[in-house]
């Protein structure tokens, strides 16, 4: 297909001509999927020469490359985002209808890639289409897993776990790169009297083959690559042992390498869980960095330099472990002494924090690394004894053993979050709130040992992908209104504020919810069965379950509302519907118990007939990206409501408030962003702030008495421990109940009455028509700061210290 944007003729022919020639499919016998298949790679060519391009003109000119290392990337769908970014929407619309096919029939009908967890995986990916859409050299990579994160069912409303199997009919978007093969090493034994190129004789070996997938920006100019790497046997299948009737070990090279790339996120809660996770980790890590240095030394000699070409940042912890690897490649490889290395390293390498919880921040047993690293252990013993040389050359008072990358005591320790920092130029949090809090809590002696190194980039989203494409109806209101230049620069959606008192607008805008909430009604019925009231408050709390997050929080108003309209069921209640999703980690128990609560509760209130419409409460199963890009524009309420102090920054807060969502939550993370931005009128704030929650865990904090001094919340409690929702085990969520009662770390009971207080505020407001459409459309203009193009440019000033590709420059022979 030529580079120049088709008609429908012609994309219609090409589309034809994919689906006999590369599909292999009649026209009359082929499904959505097989048309699906054709479009992606008519699509695909389209892009091709772009990318192409983008390559010859990153080496012609010389500039800086950024690679993004990631455990996970949530790309999603990608068909409909490309044809979005190349214009191409209304052709490939026209293309299909003309050949007799339903349009979004077609789209759905491609995998959702669920290679991520939640809003890191997905920070991840926004990242990739702004840099492509701001011409940055950027560069992914991650890892290929055979299957993503699980599918998630419900069995009697217990979380149920099943393989994901996103690559069964193959992944049209990716390209194979045999060529791109690295030998990635475990095990065996470092001799520090070697040789440094000979101190470490592995003792397990796979090799990493690469897959790459274009990554187009905004109007299709600039292509950057996103590469995942897949797992290889490093040997041929030993037939003489398969023979000889040995089959395990015959096959053994093959099954390590297929489980390293097999699962997302294996449990951890085992051994072999938690050294299949280390491995998973170096294996992405090492092939990244190995194919970093090919390409870096392809155009220069001198290692020395690395850091003015490449700048590499690590997303999270999980590749903290490129600290270390650098270092190795540097000298085993490269022959660099030690204190070179480390510096070089350092100068290149920058790191992302995500989390402000001590145990999130990855730890390894020593005698797990000294079993699966044990070259690499030896090396961080150097970084450790480097740092202790700086911090006693700086004079600050603090004890080096308490900031080193190794932990001697407690059985030892290999702390990641320490060596990333350590081993970092520049440590970023993810919003104001969370980078203040990083230099006071998690890093506070490091912080005082390098007092320039913590900065702040607060997230972003694509305006893309979380509006424009996934909601048309607001999209096409936005571009009457304001003309269409807040696609490729969200900040000229500040233009709407103008339109907060114009009645006909704010109708407009109404509208549009409705619309969304319409569509969303339809996926609540068909995934669960019930019906709601599209004209109800839609009440959204969409996340990873994880109690800091407090969907238990929820859950306890949820049964307080239930109880208030059955004692009262006379009296005029505004509708609501509570919407839920999203996942727990397989071995996280208390997160998948309150899930069965939730459904629980749910299963109770929607067949009470005294109730009826006026509260239903659904859990949509298998929350992903594509889930997400239809509940998000429905949404009337944002639940953000995590203990303030313990949510980096969020994200999804950003997506629902640009869809016209008014939050109701706590001052954490980038809520606090959010709240200057939108004014407090706009949205709905309760609880303690994250100075307090600190001064009551100190002081101590009493659980008991906020339950006993509060009658709705004893009431909500003693509900759940007489068995209201579980008849048949009445003793199931005691757990539960005695955590409210004696423990209550993430302050549910603490912030119950507050947040009663603005549920009460939020409903008033939309019993208020003119006051809530003014709001929401105020959210809408008002966040436009929150995208990631403004992210990425902050990252490329601050910290990776690169601009943009030049758009021309002479073509060169490849």
């Amino acid at each position: 297909m030529p580079q120049s944007r088709p008609d429908i003729e012609t994309l219609k022919s090409e589309l034809l001509r994919k689906l006999v020639y590369a599909v292999g499919k009649d026209p009359e016998h082929a499904k959505p999927r097989d048309w699906c298949v054709a479009l992606t790679l008519a699509i695909r060519d389209s892009i091709v020469d772009a990318w192409m391009d983008t390559t010859r003109r990153t080496y012609r000119s010389g500039a800086k490359r950024v690679y993004y290392l990631s455990m996970e990337f949530l790309i999603g769908r990608l068909l409909y985002d490309a044809m979005s970014n190349l214009g191409l929407t209304d052709v490939c619309r026209g293309a299909l209808a003309e050949l007799g096919l339903d349009f979004d029939t077609v789209i759905m009908s491609e995998p959702d890639a669920a290679l991520g967890n939640g809003g890191l995986g997905r920070l991840a990916a926004c990242f990739l289409d702004s840099m492509s859409t701001l011409g940055i050299a950027g560069f992914g990579y991650g890892i290929r897993y055979q299957h993503g994160l699980f599918r998630q069912r419900f069995a009697d409303g217990w979380q149920v776990e099943q393989a994901e199997n996103w690559l069964m009919y193959g992944h049209p978007w990716e390209f194979e790169r045999p060529e791109a093969s690295y030998a990635i090493h475990f095990g065996g034994h470092a001799d520090p009297a070697k040789p440094p190129a000979e101190r470490w004789t592995p003792g397990e070996t796979v090799i990493a083959s690469a897959y790459d997938t274009p990554i187009t920006g905004w109007g299709g100019a600039h292509v950057n690559t996103l590469r995942l790497w897949s797992a290889k046997p490093a040997g041929l299948f030993d037939l003489s042992r398969f023979n000889q009737g040995d089959y395990l070990r015959a096959a053994a090279q093959e099954v390590l390498a297929e489980t390293i790339t097999r699962v997302l996120y294996p449990d951890d809660s085992t051994e072999q869980g938690r050294e299949l996770r280390l491995k998973q980790e170096y294996f992405f890590t090492s092939a990244s960095l190995q194919d970093l240095l090919r390409r870096y030394l392809q155009d220069h000699e001198n290692l020395e330099a690395l850091p003015e070409h490449v700048a590499i940042q690590l997303n999270d912890t999980h590749p903290a472990i490129a600290v270390v690897e650098l270092m190795r490649l540097l000298i085993d490889v490269h022959g660099l002494d030690e204190s070179r290395a480390f510096d070089i390293t350092r100068r290149t390498l920058s790191y992302t924090n995500h989390t402000l919880m001590p145990e999130a921040l990855e730890r390894w047993p020593m005698p797990l690394f000294t079993r699966v690293l044990p070259r690499h252990l030896q090396l961080i013993e150097v970084i450790d004894r480097l740092f202790t040389a700086e911090v006693e050359a700086s004079g600050i008072a603090v004890d080096p053993a308490e900031l080193r990358a190794i932990e001697h005591d407690n059985g030892g320790w290999v702390r990641m979050g320490n060596l990333a920092f350590i081993g970092s130029h520049n440590v970023n949090g993810v919003s104001a709130l969370h980078t203040g809090l990083m230099k006071e809590t998690v890093f506070k002696g490091l912080h005082a040992v390098y007092p320039e190194r913590i900065v702040n980039v607060t997230n972003g989203i694509t305006p893309r992908r979380w509006l424009y494409e996934c909601n048309p109806a607001l999209g096409n209101l936005l571009n009457e209104t304001i003309g269409d230049e807040w696609i490729a620069d969200l900040g000229r959606i500040e233009a709407l504020a103008r339109y907060a008192d114009d009645g006909a607008v704010r109708e407009r805008f109404a509208a549009a919810k409705r619309e969304n909430k319409v569509r969303l009604a339809a996926e609540i019925a068909k995934r669960t069965g019930v019906k709601v009231d599209p004209d109800a408050v839609f009440d959204v709390q969409v996340k990873r379950i994880h109690e800091y997050k407090r969907q238990l929080l929820n859950a306890l108003h949820t049964i307080a509302r239930y109880h208030a309209i059955r004692s009262r069921p006379d009296a005029d209640w505004q509708p609501v519907v509570k919407i839920f999703s999203g996942k727990a980690a397989p071995s996280y128990t208390m997160a998948k118990l309150i899930i069965k609560l939730i459904n629980d509760v749910a299963a109770v209130v929607n067949r009470d007939p005294v109730v009826g419409d006026r509260l239903k409460v659904v859990y949509v199963s298998d929350y992903n990206v594509s889930r997400a890009e239809v509940i998000i524009p429905g949404a009337d309420l944002s639940e953000q409501i995590s203990t303030a102090g313990m949510e980096a920054s969020g994200t999804g807060n950003m997506k629902l408030a640009l869809n016209g969502a008014l939050t109701i939550g706590t001052l954490d993370g980038a809520n606090v962003e959010i709240r200057d931005r939108v004014g407090d009128e706009n949205l709905f704030i309760f609880g303690l702030t994250a100075e307090e929650v600190a001064a009551r865990r100190y002081d101590g904090h009493n659980p008991r008495a906020n339950i006993e001094g509060n009658p709705v919340l004893r009431n909500v409690v003693d509900s759940i421990a007489s068995g209201e929702f579980s008849p048949d085990d009445p003793n199931r969520f005691i757990p539960i109940v005695s955590n409210l009662y004696d423990h209550d770390w993430f302050m549910n009971t603490a912030d119950f009455a507050a947040y009663m207080d603005a549920q009460e505020r939020a409903l008033a407001a939309y019993r208020d028509p003119a006051r809530w459409w003014r709001s929401a459309l105020l959210n809408t203009a008002h966040l436009g700061w929150f995208s990631s193009d403004r992210a990425v440019r902050e990252y490329a000033g601050k910290i990776w210290h690169t601009g943009s590709v030049p758009p021309e420059a002479d073509p060169v022979t490849t």
